[in-house]
C-alpha cells in the first residue's frame, strides 16, 4: 500500500469527522461522546500541525535559514510529543 496515500486518507477522514462533530456541536445536537471524540480529534490535528511545523523549520534550518527551533544540547528539535517532534531527546548509549 502507498504510505503517502494511506496517511493522507487517514488525515482527510479525520478532518471530515472533526468537521462533522464540530457541526453537531454548533447545532447543539452533539452527545457527550461526540464532544469527547471531537476533543481527541482536535488534539490529534494539533499534534500533526505541530509535527509538520517542526519538519518545515528543520528543513529551512538545514538550508541555513534563520528559523526558530529550540534545541537540546544534542541539537535535536526540543518539542515533546505534545509539540510534535519525533526526535526530541538524544539517544542514550
Amino acid at each position: 500500500m502507498d504510505q503517502a496515500l494511506y496517511y493522507s486518507t487517514i488525515g482527510k477522514v479525520t478532518m471530515e469527522k472533526l468537521g462533522s462533530l464540530q457541526s453537531k456541536m454548533q447545532d447543539d445536537t452533539a452527545t457527550t461522546e461526540d464532544r469527547q471524540f471531537a476533543l481527541l480529534l482536535q488534539e490529534i490535528v494539533s499534534l500533526a500541525k505541530n509535527r509538520l511545523s517542526v519538519t518545515e523549520n528543520e528543513s529551512e534550518f538545514s538550508k541555513g535559514s534563520a528559523v526558530w527551533v529550540e534545541r537540546t544540547s544534542g541539537h535535536n528539535p526540543h518539542i515533546r510529543l505534545h509539540g510534535g517532534a519525533l526526535e526530541d531527546d538524544p539517544v542514550r548509549s
